[in-house]
């Protein structure tokens, strides 16, 4: 996500934050096992999520009525009990819910908050494959998060601009709503004839029939519910390949179509230059969707896998910046909502790696100029505004460590991009360019399409380099206040 400075990526039904911090369920059995917990303990989202089961599959089928705002919609999640269970929850905001089966019986089924309890006619046993069918429907609620922004299933003039992160992929699919249970998906979206529907993967078909179209989306590798789209709209869409072979699908509001164009023209160039650095691209497709979306949209985008979601027309480092995110967010998926820096620090670093190749800054003079709280010499002329701004912006950086964001206002906050980044550079001069640059490769390909914590990236670099990184970390990424030292 890009929240530039790094900012993001007024609700009418807006998710209640109380509820999202506060503190499931093959082969049958007897009624015996237990309920699956209604939250994973997330540091900083503790209620999403559930236990007792692990995703394997997501089939949704959805038909929107873009005039009505009305959506249809069955989805069937294909799961394998982690426990035997009498029991289990499902993440859903919203909407109604007309039936529940599970492996083909009628099963019960309870609402409170967002959390869809479903109790099985039979129970299920551990290690057992599992599939949940939920009928379900109704008009989709955005929400407001914790920092006040607005996400999930936002209406739009032309309809659905669709992102979820960190939550809001509960308004339009029920769903394990945790970045640490990632499953393959197939979509199957109707929408009125003259609109597209795009989601993530490849487009397997596209048919029309009484005055509508279906579009078939199949994404085969594993993916992190927050991840998930399925935007609508009047969109002009072109398909190419790179010159690798990649598959590329990109979607743009005509409104948006012009300020798009040449950043998206270097779409091919920016994949190529990102492989060089990170390795091989971990999907296999890429693109984008740009919408026009409405000015309480108050971020620029989100690394939606494949196909990064835009709020309107993006610059060339914003590409770059949401790119980087599908080795660093999207293959390589934080753990925990408090891992989150292991996604935007590395594609904030990347930002700065692209403005070094396109001649500007090298990283270290972004670094040192971070550090020292300094304006870019090119805004000097800012008015006095736009100085308490700058001057805002400093002081957000120090706020508090990125490694311990410690509160859900701040899982994208200023210090999880700019200070991850630091985090990065900082690690680049104790360890070496020789070994960083291997650093940026090898962490993603070991860790690729699955999920990775702070810790584990720290025993990462420290087997890679005979210098004792504790301190760098200590201060650097887990240190409260402006570190007073650089390595």
């Amino acid at each position: 996500m890009n929240r530039r400075p790094l900012r993001r990526c007024g609700a009418t039904a807006a998710l209640s934050v109380a509820l999202l911090l506060s503190s499931c369920t093959g082969s049958s059995m007897s009624a015996g096992g237990a309920a699956g917990s209604g939250g994973l303990g997330d540091p900083l989202f503790p209620a999403l999520g559930n236990g007792g089961f692990e995703v394997r599959h997501y089939g949704l089928d959805l038909d929107y009525d873009v005039r009505h705002k009305q959506l249809t919609a069955t989805a069937e999640i294909t799961a394998r009990a982690k426990q035997d269970l009498s029991s289990f929850k499902l993440d859903l905001q919203g909407l109604r819910v007309s039936a529940v089966r599970v492996d083909g019986q009628d099963a019960d089924f309870s609402r409170k908050g967002h959390k869809l309890t479903v109790r099985p006619a039979d129970g299920i046993r551990k290690g057992a494959e599992f599939r949940t069918t939920v009928d379900y429907g109704g008009t989709p609620e955005e929400m407001t998060d914790a920092d006040g922004s607005t996400e999930g299933w936002v209406t739009t003039p032309d309809g659905a601009f669709v992102s979820g992160e960190p939550a809001g992929s509960m308004t339009w699919f029920p769903g394990n709503n945790h970045p640490d249970d990632k499953a393959t998906y197939d979509f199957t979206i109707t929408v009125p004839r003259r609109y597209t529907a795009v989601a993530n993967g490849e487009l397997r078909s596209q048919k029309v029939s009484g005055g509508k179209t279906t579009f078939e989306w199949h994404n085969p590798q594993p993916m992190a519910t927050y991840l998930a789209t399925a935007t609508i709209g009047k969109f002009d869409v072109q398909t190419s390949r790179t010159p690798d072979g990649l598959p590329l699908y990109v979607a743009v509001d005509p409104a948006e179509a012009k300020a798009s164009k040449k950043p998206l023209e270097r779409l091919p160039e920016i994949i190529t230059w990102e492989s060089g650095l990170f390795g091989k691209y971990p999907f296999s497709s890429a693109g984008a969707i740009v919408d026009h979306t409405p000015p309480r949209i108050d971020w620029l985008a989100l690394e939606s896998q494949t196909k990064p979601v835009y709020a309107g027309a993006p610059d060339t480092v914003t590409v770059v910046h949401e790119m980087a995110h599908q080795w660093f967010g999207d293959s390589v998926t934080p753990k925990t909502w408090k891992d989150t820096w292991l996604s935007e620090g590395f594609a904030t670093y990347a930002e700065w790696l692209w403005e070094e190749h396109e001649g500007g800054k090298t990283p270290q003079q972004q670094f040192d100029a971070l550090y020292k709280d300094e304006k870019d010499e090119a805004d000097s002329k800012r008015d006095e505004a736009e100085d308490e701004s700058e001057a805002e912006d400093a002081k957000e950086r120090w706020a508090f460590p990125p490694g311990d964001p410690a509160k859900a206002e701040n899982v994208t906050g200023t210090p999880v991009y700019e200070r991850g980044a630091m985090v990065l550079q900082q690690l680049r001069k104790a360890v070496g360019d020789k070994a960083f640059f291997r650093i940026l490769k090898e962490w993603p390909a070991k860790y690729r399409h699955s999920n990775a914590d702070s810790q584990e990236f720290i025993a990462f670099c420290q087997a890679r380099t005979d210098v004792d990184l504790t301190d760098l970390f200590d201060d650097w990424l887990y240190g409260k206040g402006k570190p007073d030292w650089e390595y």
